[in-house]
C-alpha cells in the first residue's frame, strides 16, 4: 500500500454506523437512562475487515470543572480498537437534560498513527441527546477545521467537519449477533471532508478537487435503556475523481466496514 493509499484508509478510517432493527417507536424518552457511575464497564467484540479484537471501556473517575462534574473513560491497558471506546478513552463525559456532552481529544484507535495531526480538540461535543428527532443536528456548530499536507509533491488543503445527529427509536432492537435489547435510541456521528490540490499546466496553477464534499465517516451507535451502547457501526468510505486517483496513484473509491458487539457489562 502506498503512503498516500495509507493516508486516505487511515485518516478516513479512525478519526474518529447501520444495522438490522424491529418495531421502530418513538416512545417516550422521560425514563431513558444512560448510566455514567464509576465503575460501570463494559466489553465489546471488534470485528473489522476480517480481524476480531476486544475492547474493555469503564468509567474510571471523575473530574470538577466550572461547577461540571464529568466521568473520565479508561480503556483496558489503554488500548482501544474500535471507533467507540477509541472516542471515549481518556475523554470526559456529563450528562445535561437528557444529553451526553464529551470534552477532550477524539482519538483514534491503539497502534494506529496517522501521517498528519488532525484537531479534533472537542469541549462539551454532544454525542447524544435521547430527545433529539431523527437527523436533528445535535450541536449549533459542528467541529470544523482545515490541515494543508503535501504529498507525492502534491499540496493537499483538507478541510473537514464533525457534527452528530439524532438517529432512531426503537421499542426492540436486534443486533446483527442476533442479542435483542429493548428500548433502544441511536445517534450518528459524521464526518464531512473536502480535499483540494494545485497543479501546474503550462505555467498557470489550477486548483482542483481531489475530494469533493462527502461523509467519509458515518458512525451509528445504538443505546439502550439503563445500559449503554450495545452495538456500533462504522461505516468509512471515499471516491475521488479518476484523473487525481491515477495522478496520486491510488485507488478511486475504497469503503471499510467496523463492527462492535457489546459482550458483557455491569453498570449500577
Amino acid at each position: 500500500m502506498t503512503k498516500l493509499n495509507s493516508y486516505f484508509v487511515l485518516f478516513i478510517s479512525f478519526i474518529l454506523f447501520s444495522c438490522s432493527s424491529d418495531n421502530e417507536n418513538i416512545g417516550d424518552s422521560s425514563n431513558f437512562s444512560t448510566p455514567l457511575n464509576l465503575g460501570n464497564y463494559w466489553t465489546y467484540d471488534v470485528e473489522s475487515q476480517g480481524n476480531i479484537t476486544r475492547d474493555s471501556l469503564f468509567v474510571d473517575s471523575e473530574t470538577t470543572i466550572n461547577n461540571n462534574t464529568y466521568k473520565i473513560f479508561k480503556t483496558r491497558d489503554d488500548v482501544a480498537t474500535g471507533f467507540y471506546s477509541s472516542a471515549l478513552r481518556n475523554n470526559k463525559v456529563r450528562e445535561n437534560n437528557g444529553k451526553l456532552l464529551l470534552t477532550g481529544d477524539l482519538a483514534i484507535a491503539a497502534n494506529q498513527t496517522l501521517p498528519i495531526t488532525l484537531d479534533l480538540t472537542l469541549n462539551d461535543f454532544i454525542i447524544f441527546d435521547k430527545n433529539a428527532s431523527n437527523n436533528q443536528a445535535l450541536n449549533a456548530n459542528p467541529r470544523t477545521g482545515t490541515i494543508n499536507e503535501t504529498i507525492n509533491s502534491y499540496p493537499l488543503s483538507i478541510n473537514y467537519s464533525l457534527q452528530t445527529f439524532g438517529g432512531e427509536n426503537f421499542t426492540t432492537f436486534t443486533s446483527p449477533d442476533g442479542t435483542v435489547y429493548s428500548d433502544v435510541k441511536s445517534t450518528k456521528i459524521k464526518l464531512n471532508v473536502n480535499i483540494t490540490t494545485e497543479i501546474t499546466v503550462l505555467g498557470a496553477t489550477q486548483t482542483i478537487t481531489a475530494l469533493a464534499p462527502q461523509d467519509v465517516l458515518i458512525a451509528t451507535l445504538y443505546i439502550a435503556n439503563g445500559i449503554g451502547v450495545v452495538y456500533t457501526n462504522t461505516v468509512t468510505t471515499y471516491s475521488i475523481s479518476s484523473f487525481i486517483a491515477n495522478e496520486l496513484s491510488v485507488p478511486e473509491t475504497d469503503t471499510q466496514t467496523q463492527d462492535e458487539f457489546l459482550d458483557t457489562y455491569s453498570v449500577n
